[in-house]
């Protein structure tokens, strides 16, 4: 089977979109792992698939996988591209661009031939619907890992985050702690590990383990899973940009609706085929 593909990346967070609108196909686990794999396939972070809309609510349905091969139900960065990428081959001419993800509904904004406007919806705080399984009543929560113990909030934007805030983010041993994190029991459905450095009231400085993905270069769920923590925690005042390993992401939390608007940068990296 042969696949046309385009590669793009938000801030380094980089994505293989594929268009199934047209001809619509399924790959196995065992081949979005191959197509993962950044020495004999093409290389992602993860996998985005356009299908056509589920409902006359949304203009588009898409669905999200890591490159492990599971599928997941947000990616904030990958919303961003996925609003270019439709433009860019002709599935539609639109600026403001409804989706269906296993999430939810998302509303994405082309501001200009880079940038996209995310709304993230509300982030969630309340352990079952992370989720995570815990005794204690409130957060911060705690664990003890082979390594160290780790205190860390627990947010849910569309996917499940722990958030831990450290002093001095380039100095953590973000590999050992955010894979035993990842797949702690006391999270059922795994999770992403954001660690997180408050810089100042506007801005936080921050790294991502992502599940089934590793450390990335950035993630906009992480982004604003670790700036809603931080603002809920009142670190943090309701607009703010996230410096991340690959660039910056700004992030502003409407008082009103409580949900939280992500602004970054896309680009094209390059188009090709691929035979599975």
């Amino acid at each position: 089977m042969k696949i046309d593909f385009v590669k793009m990346h938000g801030l380094g967070n980089d994505f293989v979109m594929l268009d199934a609108t047209r001809n619509k196909f399924n790959l196995s686990k065992k081949q979005i792992i191959a197509l993962a794999h950044r020495h004999t396939g093409v290389g992602f972070d993860q996998l985005l698939i356009v299908e056509p809309a589920a409902n006359a609510e949304v203009d588009f349905s898409y669905r999200i996988f890591n490159s492990d091969g599971n599928e997941v139900e947000q990616c904030g960065n990958g919303a961003r591209c996925f609003a270019q990428f439709v433009r860019k081959i002709g599935l539609t001419d639109k600026r403001e661009i409804k989706v269906q993800t296993l999430a939810a509904i998302m509303h994405l904004k082309v501001l200009n031939e880079t940038d996209v406007e995310v709304d993230m919806g509300k982030a969630v705080f309340t352990p079952a619907e992370i989720p995570f399984l815990t005794k204690e009543t409130k957060a911060p929560y705690h664990l003890k890992l082979n390594r160290t113990d780790v205190e860390f909030e627990v947010v849910n934007i569309g996917n499940p985050h722990a958030v831990i805030f450290v002093d001095d983010v380039d100095a953590v041993d973000i590999q050992s702690i955010g894979a035993e994190l990842e797949i702690h029991p006391a999270f059922p459905k795994r999770c992403n590990v954001q660690f997180v450095q408050v810089m100042a009231r506007d801005q936080i400085k921050q790294r991502i383990f992502e599940r089934g993905a590793g450390e990335t270069m950035a993630s906009g769920s992480g982004a604003c899973a670790g700036a809603a923590a931080a603002m809920h925690t009142g670190q943090v005042a309701n607009q703010l940009r996230v410096s991340m390993p690959g660039g910056e992401l700004s992030l502003s939390f409407d008082l009103q609706t409580e949900h939280i608007l992500l602004t970054g940068p896309t680009a094209f990296s390059f188009y090709g085929s691929v035979e599975l």
